[in-house]
């Protein structure tokens, strides 16, 4: 991620212009979120406002977990496993099994796997172009999406939870 050119949506070498500007949209959610997350304690990560809310760790892990779901939905046309829940399921669903089992994992945890996945899904964007972007699927409510909408959804649901990660930490930090 060149933070040079982190507030601008452009061309970016080994990319497609379309794939590139979506890269480029990625990477500024997700500087963001880093930032949001700065210097977190482990404490502060696992701290719950209340036994409904999730922590914001398990929203970091979250991000992670629908990215993956979206590389092997759209790369490679299929739903996650049984075993890829085994690794995801509690980080993808979140509610009570993201509470019980995303906890005591210090921030570089958290930051190596959303980078772990985010290489993943670099290297598989540098296989397509803008073409791929417009394939249309069956999604939500019987209704067709586009590639390109479905990893703006990637990147839309990262933007909204990074904002209850920012209410979240300054409950935690008042804790």
């Amino acid at each position: 991620m060149d933070m040079d050119k982190i507030y601008l949506i452009t061309d970016i070498p080994g990319f497609s212009p379309k794939v590139s500007h979506l890269i480029s949209m990625m990477n500024y959610a997700r500087c963001t979120t880093i930032e949001a997350v700065e210097a977190l304690t482990v404490e502060q990560l696992d701290y719950l406002m209340d036994d409904k809310s999730n922590s914001i760790g398990a929203l970091l892990l979250h991000f992670a977990a629908i990215e993956y779901a979206y590389q092997a939905a759209t790369f490679e046309g299929r739903e996650l496993t049984e075993e890829d829940m085994l690794v995801w399921g509690p980080a993808v669903n979140l509610g009570d099994e993201g509470r019980s089992v995303i906890r005591g994992h210090d921030l570089n945890y958290y930051i190596e796997r959303l980078n772990s996945v985010r290489q993943t899904t670099l290297e598989l964007f540098r296989t397509v172009n803008d073409e791929w972007l417009e394939q249309e699927e069956p999604f939500w409510y019987n209704k067709q999406a586009n590639f390109y909408f479905m990893w703006f959804h990637v990147l839309e649901d990262e933007i909204n939870h990074r904002g209850q990660i920012r209410m979240i930490r300054k409950r935690a930090e008042r804790a």
